[in-house]
């Protein structure tokens, strides 16, 4: 890492740590909270909850309350790779790698979807550097994103340096939200926002080709960034604007950002006004809607509520908006009540622990 970004954004370890813990709990907690009700229209939710929708976990189809989706265990996945990526260049001094040790670590998530539990054979076998491989917990299937299936199923296509303004090898139309749910760990490496930007942009091109689907994940892990660093939610988003400018093909993720900001600056947070901004399933607007809660409720819990109380891609909008106010507040800003429920907790914890000990050396 650059030696002036590290002395100009220096934090307290506590602090660091809080934000990152607080980024994967908080985007946990926001999956859980939209997961029952993903796939529901506003009106069912609020038939099946009362007049004002969730207002706490709740049970899914099976009864159980606090599960995690598929936005949770990508995101962990790719953990996974951006702590190979760092042990390998600190021990090995063999950088330039990330892109394919995140390939590898998404294809072993796609191995969690395509078997019941850790069986022991070469391609489920957990090592040093897949340790999620061993956790039941994540051996299931819960309405994984098709561009994400099937771009994993192709192989690896190296990464060329082509700009990003073209579109990818895999998948070119695609631009759901399943490559933008898992890109908020590129920004708590302690990376410039500008680096992060890139480095989930050109992941997200393993799934997701179309420029909307790949520039949208960038601009979170951006977003990430600059929450860790210390920056306010409606700061970080008016600098990655400025970043998104840079690149060709930027326009629907620019507007729905704007959108937005300009919604929250209306005041008075609604269904209605998250409505405005889509449902979620394609990548600008589940940026978006996260981005909207976020900014619009003051409270963390009145947000986190807020971002799954749509008809829409409820456990990626609740993510993404967990993920931006972990890192903005830390882990000590969540509702610890919920927090307690959410399925996986203690390994999400130690996860991001492991992340912010191995990227924020000092």
């Amino acid at each position: 890492m650059n030696e002036t970004w590290q002395q100009a954004n220096w934090q307290a370890p506590a602090v660091l740590r809080s934000r990152v813990r607080g980024c994967l709990l908080g985007g946990a907690l926001g999956d859980a909270l939209g997961y029952p009700v993903e796939f529901s229209s506003l009106d069912a939710i609020r038939a099946a909850h009362g007049a004002r929708g969730v207002t706490s976990l709740v049970p899914d189809a099976t009864g159980v309350a606090g599960r995690i989706s598929d936005d949770t265990q990508m995101t962990l996945f790719t953990v996974e790779g951006i702590l190979a990526a760092h042990r390998r260049e600190r021990e090995k001094g063999i950088g330039g790698a990330a892109h394919q040790l995140l390939y590898e670590a998404y294809r072993r998530w796609l191995v969690t979807q395509q078997q019941p539990g850790p069986d022991g054979t070469l391609a489920g076998h957990p090592g040093p550097d897949r340790p999620l491989l061993a956790e039941p917990w994540l051996y299931a299937r819960r309405a994984p994103g098709n561009a994400c299936l099937s771009g994993l199923h192709q192989p690896y296509v190296p990464d060329t340096g082509t700009p990003l303004g073209g579109f990818g090898p895999v998948n070119p139309n695609a631009k759901g939200c399943g490559a933008v749910m898992r890109s908020a760990p590129f920004g708590l490496t302690g990376a410039p926002a500008d680096r992060a930007f890139d480095l989930a942009a050109r992941c997200a091109r393993l799934t997701h080709g179309h420029p909307t689907g790949y520039y949208a994940a960038g601009a979170f892990a951006a977003l990430t960034a600059h929450l860790l660093a210390g920056d306010s939610v409606e700061g970080a988003v008016l600098r990655i604007l400025r970043l998104l400018a840079r690149h060709p093909g930027h326009e629907e993720t620019t507007a729905a950002l704007e959108q937005a900001l300009d919604l929250a600056a209306e005041g008075a947070p609604s269904a209605a006004r998250v409505e405005r901004l889509g449902a979620g399933w394609v990548a600008e607007e589940a940026l978006a809607i996260g981005v909207y809660a976020a900014l619009a409720e003051p409270r963390v819990t009145d947000a986190l509520l807020l971002s799954v109380n749509h008809s829409g891609d409820t456990d990626s909008t609740g993510a993404i908006c967990g993920n931006i106010l972990g890192a903005r507040y830390g882990d000590v800003s969540l509702p610890h009540p919920w927090l307690r429920q959410v399925e996986g907790r203690d390994r999400i914890a130690a996860l991001a622990d492991d992340l912010a000990a191995e990227c924020h050396r000092t």
